[in-house]
């Protein structure tokens, strides 16, 4: 069964650095896209970024050059080295993963989330 299970959220003070990790069952190269998302109460999912199997990375233009999204094989795990923190990267952080079933069919998967909060 697939699971993924986030960890690393915490508070750190604006400029401040966190990394997160998203522990993922059976092999992270059987996903066809292994992503973070952010989301703050009332407000959309918002895509961080993503690291397809295939492909060059993407983030969004509010993290770009400050996050770094990267799967480690000797963890199984994929990570978001967070730094230069903002409090407006204030939220709760999910990991998410797509594979294809059989028949051509996308398969999403979401972690519970993990809280990270940037203040003074």
């Amino acid at each position: 069964q697939v699971q993924l299970v986030e960890s690393g959220g915490g508070w750190v003070q604006p400029g401040g650095s966190l990394r997160l990790s998203c522990a993922v069952s059976g092999s992270i190269f059987s996903f066809n896209v292994l992503a973070w998302y952010r989301q703050v109460p009332g407000n959309q999912r918002e895509l961080v970024a993503s690291s397809p199997r295939y492909g060059s990375r993407w983030y969004s233009d509010s993290v770009q050059g400050r996050f770094f999204i990267s799967r480690d094989p000797a963890k199984n795990t994929v990570d978001l080295q967070m730094n230069s923190l903002k409090p407006e990267d204030t939220g709760v952080y999910y990991c998410n993963g797509e594979q294809m079933n059989s028949s051509g069919s996308k398969l999403n998967y979401w972690g519970q989330g993990t809280q990270v909060t940037v203040s003074s």
